[in-house]
Formats: structure tokens, C-alpha cells, sequence
């Protein structure tokens, strides 16, 4: 199953350095029977489209809580076993992946670009109060995607981080 896992780039840097992406329950977003209720198409592309959209959204929420992470989202694209994802309640897509899920399964890398960090620090900062129903922060948070996070092949990890590795 293909899993799309919410990271930081700071995260990432971690996950290069240990070639895990985590060794517990990791959350997740991929398309789930509750997914397929909540979204249906006859496209499975417009399906993993909508998980990839959710796991940047909790990249975001990640950034939110990491005043010193990059203002950047990041979600990573895993294969995984079937019998290693349990669904999670919490909405449409939202799954755990039973770990360790070594960076080696990684399909991709999904990054924002540079010329989006301005919007994205402002929706991280915004997220609070767009989760408490005001209508000015969400839009701020809806600025933030309105960015497309591009592709990176995986051999691509060293250029996305840097100098830091």
C-alpha cells in the first residue's frame, strides 16, 4: 500500500541519518475504504491526490508544533506491507504504519519550494485559530495549499537537506 507520511525537513535530516522513518506507530494518510466514501472517483490518482493533500496538511501542523523547523511541508511516499496499516479514526485517509518503516521503502519525497516558505509559516502560525472556526486563518492556511508540493526522487534527499548531511 502506498503510504504518505508527514515529515519537517528537519524530520527528513533525521530519517537520511538512520534510514528510518520512525520505529513505532507512525501516522499516516493513504487511500482507505474511509477515504473512498469521502472521496469518490473512478481515479485512483485523484484518490492518492487527496491522501497527499492530508498528510500536508499534517505536515503542517507538524511545522506548527517545531517553532525551528523549515517552513517547508514535506511528505514522503512509502510502500508498506498491507498488514502493517491499521486505520485511524480520525478522518478520511488517516491510517497508522506499524514500524520501523526504513527510508529505503520511499517511493518519493514531496517538498514545498522555497518560494512557498512565506505562506507556509504564516498558515503553521495560522493553523491554531483556523482549527478554532475562524474564517480569516483558514484562508491564510489555504494560501499555504494553494502550493503544489513537487516531486523528488529519492536519490534526491541529499540536494532537498543540504550541507546539513
Amino acid at each position: 500500500m502506498r503510504v504518505y507520511v508527514p515529515l519537517t525537513l528537519s524530520g527528513l535530516a533525521e530519517a537520511y541519518r538512520t534510514g528510518e522513518l520512525g520505529v513505532g506507530r507512525l501516522p499516516g494518510y493513504g487511500v482507505t475504504p474511509a477515504l473512498r466514501e469521502w472521496y469518490p472517483s473512478e481515479f485512483d490518482e485523484d484518490q492518492e491526490y487527496a491522501a497527499l493533500g492530508f498528510a500536508a496538511l499534517a505536515s503542517l501542523r507538524l511545522l506548527a508544533a517545531d517553532a525551528g523547523a523549515p517552513r517547508r511541508r514535506v511528505v514522503v511516499a512509502v510502500d508498506v506491507p498491507d498488514g502493517a496499516v491499521s486505520a485511524d479514526p480520525v478522518g478520511p485517509g488517516a491510517l497508522w504504519v506499524d514500524g520501523p518503516v526504513r527510508l529505503a521503502r520511499a517511493a518519493a519525497v514531496h517538498v514545498d519550494a522555497a518560494d512557498a516558505e512565506p505562506d507556509v509559516a504564516s498558515a503553521a502560525q495560522a493553523l491554531p485559530a483556523a482549527d478554532g472556526g475562524d474564517d480569516g486563518a483558514q484562508s491564510v492556511v489555504d494560501r499555504a495549499e494553494d502550493h503544489e508540493l513537487l516531486w523528488y526522487a529519492t536519490q534526491e534527499i541529499p540536494n532537498l537537506l543540504g550541507p546539513t548531511v
